[in-house]
Protein backbone atom coordinates (compact mmCIF):
# COMPACT_ATOMS: atom_id res chain seq x y z
CA UNK A 1 0.00 0.00 0.00
CA UNK A 2 1.22 3.92 -1.05
CA UNK A 3 0.66 6.36 1.12
CA UNK A 4 -0.56 9.19 -0.60
CA UNK A 5 0.83 12.04 1.26
CA UNK A 6 4.26 10.89 1.18
CA UNK A 7 4.11 8.53 -2.09
CA UNK A 8 5.57 5.79 -0.17
CA UNK A 9 5.16 2.37 0.67
CA UNK A 10 3.19 2.46 4.43
CA UNK A 11 5.12 1.17 6.87
CA UNK A 12 3.31 -0.85 10.35
CA UNK A 13 3.79 -2.66 12.79
CA UNK A 14 0.93 -5.43 13.82
CA UNK A 15 1.18 -6.37 18.08
CA UNK A 16 -0.08 -9.45 18.99
CA UNK A 17 0.00 -10.72 22.98
CA UNK A 18 -0.55 -14.31 23.60
CA UNK A 19 -0.72 -16.36 26.88
CA UNK A 20 -0.71 -20.03 26.12
CA UNK A 21 -2.20 -20.00 22.97
CA UNK A 22 0.47 -20.90 20.76
CA UNK A 23 -1.50 -23.08 18.32
CA UNK A 24 -4.31 -20.05 17.65
CA UNK A 25 -1.71 -17.65 17.75
CA UNK A 26 -0.17 -19.43 15.02
CA UNK A 27 -3.46 -19.64 12.97
CA UNK A 28 -3.74 -16.05 13.90
CA UNK A 29 -0.04 -15.56 12.35
CA UNK A 30 -0.49 -17.52 9.17
CA UNK A 31 -4.48 -15.67 8.50
CA UNK A 32 -2.34 -12.07 8.51
CA UNK A 33 0.13 -13.56 6.01
CA UNK A 34 -2.27 -14.44 3.49
CA UNK A 35 -3.32 -11.23 3.30
CA UNK A 36 -3.27 -8.79 0.40
CA UNK A 37 -1.63 -6.61 2.66
CA UNK A 38 1.15 -7.21 5.18
CA UNK A 39 2.01 -5.58 7.92
CA UNK A 40 6.03 -4.49 7.80
CA UNK A 41 6.82 -6.12 10.70
CA UNK A 42 4.85 -8.69 12.95
CA UNK A 43 5.66 -8.35 16.90
CA UNK A 44 5.02 -11.48 19.00
CA UNK A 45 4.73 -10.50 22.88
CA UNK A 46 4.70 -14.21 24.66
CA UNK A 47 3.51 -14.20 27.90
CA UNK A 48 3.60 -17.96 28.11
CA UNK A 49 4.84 -19.97 30.70
CA UNK A 50 7.63 -20.92 28.76
CA UNK A 51 9.66 -19.47 26.01
CA UNK A 52 9.22 -20.70 22.40
CA UNK A 53 12.15 -22.80 21.29
CA UNK A 54 11.66 -22.31 17.81
CA UNK A 55 9.83 -20.10 15.57
CA UNK A 56 7.83 -21.87 13.36
CA UNK A 57 8.80 -21.56 9.25
CA UNK A 58 5.36 -20.26 8.52
CA UNK A 59 4.97 -17.53 11.11
CA UNK A 60 7.63 -16.09 8.79
CA UNK A 61 7.45 -13.94 5.71
CA UNK A 62 10.47 -12.33 3.45
CA UNK A 63 7.96 -8.94 3.63
CA UNK A 64 7.19 -8.88 6.90
CA UNK A 65 9.92 -9.14 9.41
CA UNK A 66 8.38 -11.11 13.08
CA UNK A 67 9.89 -9.84 16.13
CA UNK A 68 9.18 -13.15 19.06
CA UNK A 69 9.54 -10.68 22.37
CA UNK A 70 8.88 -13.31 25.31
CA UNK A 71 8.47 -12.68 29.13
CA UNK A 72 7.69 -13.91 31.76
CA UNK A 73 5.26 -10.75 32.96
CA UNK A 74 1.58 -11.12 32.60
CA UNK A 75 -1.09 -8.44 31.81
CA UNK A 76 -2.26 -7.98 27.86
CA UNK A 77 -2.12 -3.90 28.08
CA UNK A 78 1.60 -4.60 29.93
CA UNK A 79 2.26 -6.91 26.66
CA UNK A 80 0.74 -4.24 24.43
CA UNK A 81 2.78 -1.58 25.82
CA UNK A 82 5.97 -3.75 25.64
CA UNK A 83 5.14 -4.66 21.67
CA UNK A 84 4.35 -0.72 21.35
CA UNK A 85 8.07 -0.01 22.28
CA UNK A 86 9.43 -2.89 20.50
CA UNK A 87 7.58 -1.13 17.15
CA UNK A 88 9.83 0.42 14.88
CA UNK A 89 6.95 2.21 12.94
CA UNK A 90 4.17 4.80 12.96
CA UNK A 91 1.41 2.94 12.30
CA UNK A 92 0.56 0.37 14.83
CA UNK A 93 -2.02 -2.11 14.58
CA UNK A 94 -3.33 -4.41 17.12
CA UNK A 95 -5.13 -7.85 17.27
CA UNK A 96 -5.27 -11.28 19.00
CA UNK A 97 -4.45 -14.10 19.18
CA UNK A 98 -7.80 -15.81 18.94
CA UNK A 99 -8.46 -14.69 15.75
CA UNK A 100 -8.87 -14.73 12.04
CA UNK A 101 -7.71 -11.88 9.77
CA UNK A 102 -10.05 -11.71 6.62
CA UNK A 103 -7.37 -11.38 4.02
CA UNK A 104 -8.34 -7.71 3.09
CA UNK A 105 -8.16 -6.80 6.59
CA UNK A 106 -5.15 -5.21 7.09
CA UNK A 107 -5.69 -2.96 3.52
CA UNK A 108 -9.31 -1.98 4.63
CA UNK A 109 -7.89 -1.22 8.13
CA UNK A 110 -5.12 0.84 7.41
CA UNK A 111 -6.59 2.70 3.77
CA UNK A 112 -8.75 4.35 6.87
CA UNK A 113 -6.63 5.23 8.83
CA UNK A 114 -4.68 6.89 6.31
CA UNK A 115 -7.72 8.63 4.95
CA UNK A 116 -8.87 9.56 8.73
CA UNK A 117 -6.01 11.50 9.48
CA UNK A 118 -3.75 11.25 12.45
CA UNK A 119 -6.59 12.76 15.02
CA UNK A 120 -8.44 9.44 13.89
CA UNK A 121 -8.31 5.95 15.54
CA UNK A 122 -9.53 3.09 12.94
CA UNK A 123 -11.50 -0.22 13.93
CA UNK A 124 -13.26 -3.04 12.62
CA UNK A 125 -15.78 -5.84 12.36
CA UNK A 126 -15.29 -8.23 14.58
CA UNK A 127 -17.94 -11.40 13.98
CA UNK A 128 -17.56 -14.91 16.07
CA UNK A 129 -16.37 -17.29 14.04
CA UNK A 130 -18.32 -21.06 14.17
CA UNK A 131 -18.61 -22.95 17.21
CA UNK A 132 -15.03 -24.96 18.23
CA UNK A 133 -17.09 -27.09 20.32
CA UNK A 134 -20.35 -27.69 21.51
CA UNK A 135 -21.99 -24.66 22.39
CA UNK A 136 -18.59 -22.59 21.95
CA UNK A 137 -19.60 -19.18 22.09
CA UNK A 138 -17.26 -15.77 21.99
CA UNK A 139 -18.45 -12.88 24.19
CA UNK A 140 -16.90 -9.63 22.35
CA UNK A 141 -18.27 -9.17 18.87
CA UNK A 142 -18.74 -6.42 16.11
CA UNK A 143 -21.64 -7.29 13.52
CA UNK A 144 -22.53 -3.97 12.03
CA UNK A 145 -22.56 -3.28 8.48
CA UNK A 146 -22.98 0.18 9.00
CA UNK A 147 -19.55 2.79 8.89
CA UNK A 148 -19.49 5.14 12.15
CA UNK A 149 -17.51 8.14 13.81
CA UNK A 150 -17.42 8.86 17.24
CA UNK A 151 -15.88 12.47 18.27
CA UNK A 152 -16.55 12.35 21.68
CA UNK A 153 -18.23 10.96 24.89
CA UNK A 154 -20.03 7.51 24.53
CA UNK A 155 -21.98 5.05 25.98
CA UNK A 156 -21.45 2.27 23.13
CA UNK A 157 -17.81 1.58 24.37
CA UNK A 158 -16.55 1.90 20.30
CA UNK A 159 -13.02 0.93 20.42
CA UNK A 160 -12.50 -3.28 19.96
CA UNK A 161 -8.55 -3.06 20.59
CA UNK A 162 -8.39 -7.05 18.74
CA UNK A 163 -9.22 -5.08 15.61
CA UNK A 164 -7.65 -1.53 15.80
CA UNK A 165 -5.03 0.70 14.09
CA UNK A 166 -3.68 3.57 15.52
CA UNK A 167 -0.88 5.78 14.85
CA UNK A 168 1.65 5.85 17.53
CA UNK A 169 1.83 9.84 18.31
CA UNK A 170 -1.56 9.67 19.39
CA UNK A 171 -1.03 6.50 22.05
CA UNK A 172 1.83 8.47 23.13
CA UNK A 173 -0.33 10.94 24.05
CA UNK A 174 -2.92 9.64 25.91
CA UNK A 175 0.05 6.96 28.01
CA UNK A 176 -0.68 3.83 26.20
CA UNK A 177 -2.66 0.81 27.59
CA UNK A 178 -3.37 1.78 31.66
CA UNK A 179 -1.54 -1.66 32.63
CA UNK A 180 -4.02 -2.08 36.15
CA UNK A 181 -6.67 -3.04 33.77
CA UNK A 182 -7.17 -5.98 31.12
CA UNK A 183 -6.36 -9.93 31.02
CA UNK A 184 -4.33 -10.56 33.92
CA UNK A 185 -5.05 -7.77 36.34
CA UNK A 186 -7.53 -7.46 39.29
CA UNK A 187 -9.65 -5.82 36.34
CA UNK A 188 -9.50 -8.44 33.71
CA UNK A 189 -10.76 -6.50 31.11
CA UNK A 190 -12.08 -3.06 30.00
CA UNK A 191 -8.84 -1.81 28.41
CA UNK A 192 -9.99 -0.91 25.28
CA UNK A 193 -13.05 0.99 26.98
CA UNK A 194 -10.45 3.20 29.08
CA UNK A 195 -8.47 3.81 26.35
CA UNK A 196 -11.20 4.76 23.77
CA UNK A 197 -12.47 6.99 26.48
CA UNK A 198 -9.28 8.21 27.14
CA UNK A 199 -8.79 9.26 23.42
CA UNK A 200 -11.68 10.74 23.05
CA UNK A 201 -11.63 12.82 25.80
CA UNK A 202 -8.24 13.97 24.22
CA UNK A 203 -9.91 15.10 21.26
CA UNK A 204 -9.08 12.61 18.98
CA UNK A 205 -12.08 10.64 16.91
CA UNK A 206 -12.76 6.94 16.78
CA UNK A 207 -14.32 5.65 13.31
CA UNK A 208 -15.73 2.05 12.25
CA UNK A 209 -14.80 0.61 9.12
CA UNK A 210 -17.03 -2.63 8.58
CA UNK A 211 -14.71 -3.66 5.80
CA UNK A 212 -12.06 -4.41 8.43
CA UNK A 213 -12.49 -7.99 9.24
CA UNK A 214 -11.51 -10.27 11.77
CA UNK A 215 -13.22 -13.24 13.35
CA UNK A 216 -13.12 -13.88 16.38
CA UNK A 217 -12.55 -17.60 16.89
CA UNK A 218 -16.08 -19.64 18.95
CA UNK A 219 -13.50 -21.88 21.38
CA UNK A 220 -14.53 -20.37 24.93
CA UNK A 221 -16.88 -23.48 26.92
CA UNK A 222 -20.12 -22.90 27.95
CA UNK A 223 -19.38 -23.21 31.45
CA UNK A 224 -17.37 -20.55 31.21
CA UNK A 225 -20.11 -18.27 30.24
CA UNK A 226 -20.66 -17.24 34.17
CA UNK A 227 -17.53 -17.02 35.07
CA UNK A 228 -16.68 -14.59 32.02
CA UNK A 229 -20.08 -12.14 32.71
CA UNK A 230 -18.36 -11.78 35.82
CA UNK A 231 -15.00 -10.96 35.27
CA UNK A 232 -16.19 -8.42 33.02
CA UNK A 233 -18.39 -7.03 35.32
CA UNK A 234 -15.33 -6.64 37.74
CA UNK A 235 -13.54 -4.94 34.81
CA UNK A 236 -16.37 -2.41 34.01
CA UNK A 237 -16.38 -1.54 37.17
CA UNK A 238 -12.64 -0.87 37.57
CA UNK A 239 -13.44 1.61 34.88
CA UNK A 240 -16.18 2.96 36.28
CA UNK A 241 -14.21 3.37 39.63
CA UNK A 242 -11.16 4.86 37.53
CA UNK A 243 -12.86 7.71 35.87
CA UNK A 244 -15.29 8.49 39.05
CA UNK A 245 -15.22 12.11 39.67
CA UNK A 246 -17.73 13.35 42.09
CA UNK A 247 -18.64 16.39 39.47
CA UNK A 248 -18.76 14.72 36.53
CA UNK A 249 -22.43 13.73 36.01
CA UNK A 250 -22.05 11.61 32.52
CA UNK A 251 -19.82 9.06 34.48
CA UNK A 252 -22.47 9.00 37.27
CA UNK A 253 -25.36 8.62 34.61
CA UNK A 254 -23.07 5.68 32.38
CA UNK A 255 -22.65 3.85 35.32
CA UNK A 256 -26.15 3.75 36.40
CA UNK A 257 -27.48 2.99 33.33
CA UNK A 258 -25.46 0.37 33.18
CA UNK A 259 -26.17 -1.35 36.49
CA UNK A 260 -30.48 -0.55 35.47
CA UNK A 261 -30.26 -2.11 32.02
CA UNK A 262 -28.16 -5.48 33.27
CA UNK A 263 -30.73 -5.31 35.88
CA UNK A 264 -33.52 -5.09 33.86
CA UNK A 265 -32.62 -7.88 31.11
CA UNK A 266 -32.02 -10.32 34.31
CA UNK A 267 -35.48 -9.76 35.26
CA UNK A 268 -36.93 -10.21 31.31
CA UNK A 269 -35.05 -13.12 31.44
CA UNK A 270 -35.29 -14.96 34.36
CA UNK A 271 -38.13 -17.29 33.26
CA UNK A 272 -37.38 -18.07 29.84
CA UNK A 273 -33.50 -17.81 29.63
CA UNK A 274 -32.15 -17.92 33.48
CA UNK A 275 -28.75 -18.67 32.59
CA UNK A 276 -28.47 -15.64 30.54
CA UNK A 277 -30.72 -13.93 33.53
CA UNK A 278 -27.80 -14.94 36.17
CA UNK A 279 -25.07 -14.24 33.73
CA UNK A 280 -26.61 -9.96 33.75
CA UNK A 281 -27.16 -10.24 37.67
CA UNK A 282 -23.25 -11.32 37.99
CA UNK A 283 -22.49 -8.64 35.69
CA UNK A 284 -23.96 -5.47 37.70
CA UNK A 285 -22.58 -7.67 41.43
CA UNK A 286 -19.13 -7.49 39.27
CA UNK A 287 -19.84 -3.59 38.46
CA UNK A 288 -20.35 -2.80 41.56
CA UNK A 289 -17.24 -4.96 43.42
CA UNK A 290 -15.08 -3.75 41.01
CA UNK A 291 -15.78 0.23 41.30
CA UNK A 292 -15.16 -0.70 44.98
CA UNK A 293 -12.00 -2.63 44.35
CA UNK A 294 -10.49 0.18 42.30
CA UNK A 295 -11.27 3.09 44.96
CA UNK A 296 -9.96 0.59 47.49
CA UNK A 297 -6.76 -0.51 45.80
CA UNK A 298 -5.94 2.90 43.91
CA UNK A 299 -7.61 5.10 46.33
CA UNK A 300 -3.75 7.05 46.50
CA UNK A 301 -2.94 7.06 43.10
Amino acid sequence: MIDPTTGLRVQSSLVICSRNRRAMLGDTIRSVLRGTELPSEIIVVDQSDQPLAVIPADWQHPQSELQYVWTPEVGLSRANNLGVRRARYPHLVFTHDDVLADPHWLHALLSALLAAGPRTVVTGRVPSGPPETAGGFQQTIRTSSQPALWERRTRLNPLLVLNMAIHRAALDQVGGFDERLGPGTPFPGAEDIDLGFRLLEAGYRIAYTPEAIVWHRAWRLPESYLPLKWAYGVALGGFFGKHWWPRDVWIRGMLTSVLRHRTAHALRKAIRAPRVAVGDALSVAGVLLGTVRWWWLHRTD
